[in-house]
């Protein structure tokens, strides 16, 4: 054991001082404050009566109807008890708080890969560093992207796994890949997943070029079968969540189109508009090297009272306690620091000055088939972030690539260019460091380099309208509507325009300035290196330092202690206001539609906290239910659709959003209802057309497909019977119901094949969709009793599966570490290929 602490001890050193780093950085979290972030909040509105139902009965539904009429829970909140890796994330989370937990997961993750390319430890901390603290990183922290962020994390270890394979350290590579695939996996984020898989399908054909090159295919084909063992396994270990996520995508807006008519509708996938509004402007790459390029983060935020602006507004007589209040107003007609494309932005992508002058570099000096992966990977990330920018090439992956158009915000594929800039840049540290080559010739190579990025840098700082226009797209458009809000005073409109391009040149240039120093020293460091001046171990010391420190700086504008508050504040978010407590004392079981909030019911999940909702917040709704809102919501509301849909209360409030009304509708249909008729329509653009006028307590519109479920024969209406909902659950629906006759039976829930089974007096009966997206069914004559059950296979099945293949990851990781024992000596060594 003793042994064991002094061969470690310098990784222990190290992974201590990332806890202690990132302990230092979110200090507030030591002192029992929490991060106020957007998306967490409205996800515990998502979430709050599927954890409602988990603290009554210990389990989570896997149905919710707090928002969207009713959705599966798969992509909100689900447990999988079954799978190995829940247990691995929870840890992470019990011990750490939030968000330190995910940083230090950022660290350890970069820490094991540039380990694993057998990176001195200090040089591989400086090149975790580098990963970490890259700005995206921190900005999705900040939104609350959790599920993304910890995703990311999961990037590098994976990538050692891979190359550990494919040196030859088959079943620890595999093992090690499978575990930390599970763990991607499970984060259920399978955007960034999709990403990471492309560029390692370039990975993949290079060492399989350069196999049949040297001859060496039979160990490829080896390493390639153990890591295809490794997928298969962890893509087990996640089955229900797969298999669920699977189902649910063909049934939500990621799905095919059900109308035919409307062609703005895509066929299959997302709209192409809609998955491009966030693309990366080519030119905005800049910011990989100068952060505030392109003006920072959309807002007013960097606009200070010393600012051209507000010099500008000052000399109009505006007082200076009133002048930040007046740019903030004037952000609403476009006054933003931010100038390039995307509708808004929490920040650039920043990659590190250093880090961007090292990644040159080794372009010059690294002669590894690793710079070839490297590089055509950061390329292919790069234009296809430019998304609408490029649509030639974004275009045929949009078309032709399967999943690709299920994805919006093209521009987070730079999460894996962010990972791999800081390699190859690492990677030339440890060349020059370790360098075979004339030294004379790193000389060259470094000026070189230093004349590229220097260079760049100096126009920036010297003559930055050179590269940069510093004007919005919509400039023009911002002059116009800032001079009707100045009383026609073009002048004083232009001179405030003026004014922001001014501040925004400032702000590139101070930046551009910023990081010619940390070129400077990066290349000061690399030239102790090449004439050894210093030793290595200090200049590796000294470059994770000066990293760390360019970094920091940077993200501590988008993330900082501001944006910690007390706890007692985040549990204050959703308070009942007096229309939530009066609709709140009604215990029946019924929908809300709340118009009265300012971001709109269907990109809010507050109501969702209190009240069965027919708005919400989530990225993928139900496709039928999406369908339902363009055609019956979209200027004019349905109060047919309503009614059938039981929404009982409407919420309203006033021009200025401060008093909320309730509407209490009795024309609302209720739980479930007969119907005396019913009438049938051949596709679905005509059942959508049928219930934009209709009466749903008289009569069900069923598409054709449907007919064999209903014998008309059979069919009567009771005048005096009925059918009533007795018990709720979000998985168990029950009724009872009494008919002289057989009879068709409209219930208000949402349609969903996959899972949803029905029950009268114990034994299963078919049931169909009616009314466009509602369930539907022939009930016998009687009295009795109905059950819908929500018991999907994909679930229950997927966690067999997942139990079994948890078991085997568990065991291949126990006799690989057993392996690696007996060969302590062998266990780190990575073989050079």
């Amino acid at each position: 054991m003793n042994n064991w602490f002094k061969r470690n001890g310098i990784h222990l050193a190290i992974i201590g001082i990332f806890i202690a780093i990132c302990f230092v950085y979110f200090s507030p979290a030591l002192q029992g404050k929490a991060l106020f972030q957007s998306d967490v909040i409205q996800a515990q509105g998502m979430q709050k009566e599927i954890m409602d139902y988990k603290a009554k009965d210990g389990k989570g539904p896997l149905w919710t109807n707090s928002m969207f009429g009713g959705m599966p829970s798969y992509q909100i909140w689900v447990q999988y008890p079954n799978n190995i890796t829940t247990y691995v994330i929870s840890f992470f989370k019990a011990v750490f708080p939030n968000p330190i937990d995910t940083v230090l997961l950022y660290l350890l993750g970069a820490y094991f890969l540039f380990c694993v390319l057998r990176m001195n430890p200090w040089l591989a901390a400086a090149g975790a560093i580098a990963f970490a603290f890259s700005s995206y990183n921190f900005q999705i922290i900040d939104a609350g992207h959790s599920n993304k962020a910890i995703a990311i994390a999961f990037f590098a270890p994976i990538l050692a796994g891979i190359i550990m394979t494919f040196r030859r350290q088959y079943l620890a590579g595999a093992a090690i890949t499978a575990l930390f695939l599970a763990i991607e996996i499970r984060t259920n984020h399978i955007q960034m997943t999709y990403y990471l898989f492309l560029v390692l399908l370039i990975l993949i054909g290079i060492e399989l070029y350069h196999a049949i090159k040297a001859k060496t295919t039979k160990e490829f084909i080896k390493s390639f079968a153990y890591l295809a063992a490794a997928a298969v396994l962890s893509i087990a270990v996640n089955a229900g969540a797969l298999w669920t996520s699977y189902e649910y995508a063909k049934e939500s807006t990621r799905g095919p189109s059900n109308l035919t008519t409307d062609k703005s509708e895509p066929n299959n996938g997302l709209d192409r508009d809609y998955a491009y509004a966030w693309s990366q402007g080519v030119g905005e790459s800049l910011t990989f090297l100068v952060p505030n390029a392109y003006g920072g983060a959309s807002g007013v935020s960097d606009l200070g009272v010393d600012s051209e602006v507000a010099k500008t507004l000052g000399s109009k007589g505006i007082p200076a306690e009133q002048i930040m209040p007046a740019m903030q107003q004037l952000y609403g007609v476009g006054l933003s620091t931010y100038w390039g494309d995307k509708q808004f932005t929490s920040g650039p992508w920043y990659f590190g000055a250093i880090i961007c002058f090292l990644f040159v570099l080794g372009l010059f000096i690294i002669k590894h088939r690793i710079k070839w992966w490297i590089l055509s990977a950061t390329l292919l990330c790069l234009l296809l972030s430019f998304g609408r920018h490029m649509p030639f090439l974004s275009d045929i992956f949009f078309n032709y690539f399967p999943l690709y158009n299920k994805f919006r915000a093209v521009e987070s594929i730079l999460v894996i260019a962010a990972l791999l800039v800081p390699v190859l840049a690492i990677l030339a540290v440890k060349e020059v460091a370790f360098h075979t080559e004339d030294p004379n010739k790193l000389k060259k190579h470094l000026l070189y380099s230093l004349y590229i990025t220097g260079g760049l840098l100096l126009i920036l700082i010297a003559v930055p309208s050179l590269l940069l226009d510093f004007r919005a797209t919509g400039h023009n458009q911002f002059v116009e509507q800032l001079t009707q809000l100045t009383n026609g005073d073009r002048p004083f409109a232009d001179s405030i325009a003026n004014s922001l391009i001014q501040d925004r040149i400032s702000m590139a240039r101070m930046d551009a300035l910023r990081s010619l120093v940390f070129v400077l020293i990066g290349a000061g460091l690399i030239w102790t290196l090449i004439n050894k001046k210093l030793s290595p171990q200090i200049v590796f010391i000294l470059l994770a330092a000066v990293i760390l420190g360019d970094m920091w700086n940077i993200d501590r504008r988008y993330l900082n202690n501001e944006k910690f508050v007390e706890k007692n504040v985040l549990a204050q978010q959703f308070q009942p206001r007096d229309v939530d407590q009066m609709i709140m004392r009604d215990t029946s079981n019924y929908r809300v539609f709340d118009l009265s909030g300012r971001q709109g019911p269907f990109s809010d999940s507050g109501p969702s906290y209190f009240h069965k909702s027919l708005g919400g917040y989530h990225a993928a709704k139900l496709k039928r239910y999406q369908e339902l809102l363009d055609k019956q919501f979209n200027g004019s509301i349905n109060e047919d659709v309503l009614d059938m849909l039981n929404t009982k209360y409407v919420i309203t409030s006033d021009q200025t959003g401060s008093k909320q009304t309730v509407q209490n509708r009795d024309s609302a249909a209720g739980n479930a209802w007969f119907v005396p008729s019913v009438t049938y329509v051949k596709n679905a653009d005509q059942e959508m057309a049928a219930i934009s006028s209709f009466d749903p307590k008289k009569v069900m519109i069923v598409s054709e497909e449907f007919k064999p479920m209903i014998d008309l024969r059979r069919i009567g209406f009771d005048a005096n019977g009925f059918i009533r909902l007795t018990s709720y659950h979000p998985d168990l629906m029950t009724y009872e119901y009494s008919s002289g006759k057989d009879a068709l039976a409209v219930f208000s829930e949402m349609y969903y094949k996959h899972g949803w089974n029905a029950y009268v007096d114990g034994q299963k009966v078919p049931y169909f969709r009616a009314n466009y997206l509602l369930r539907a069914a022939q009930l016998p004559g009687g009295n009795h009793k109905l059950e819908f059950k929500f018991e999907p296979a994909s679930y229950y099945t997927g966690e067999i599966i997942s139990l079994i293949a948890s078991i085997l990851l568990v065991l291949a990781l126990g006799y690989a570490m057993y392996l690696e024992a007996k060969k302590p000596d062998e266990g780190a060594k990575v073989v050079k290929g």
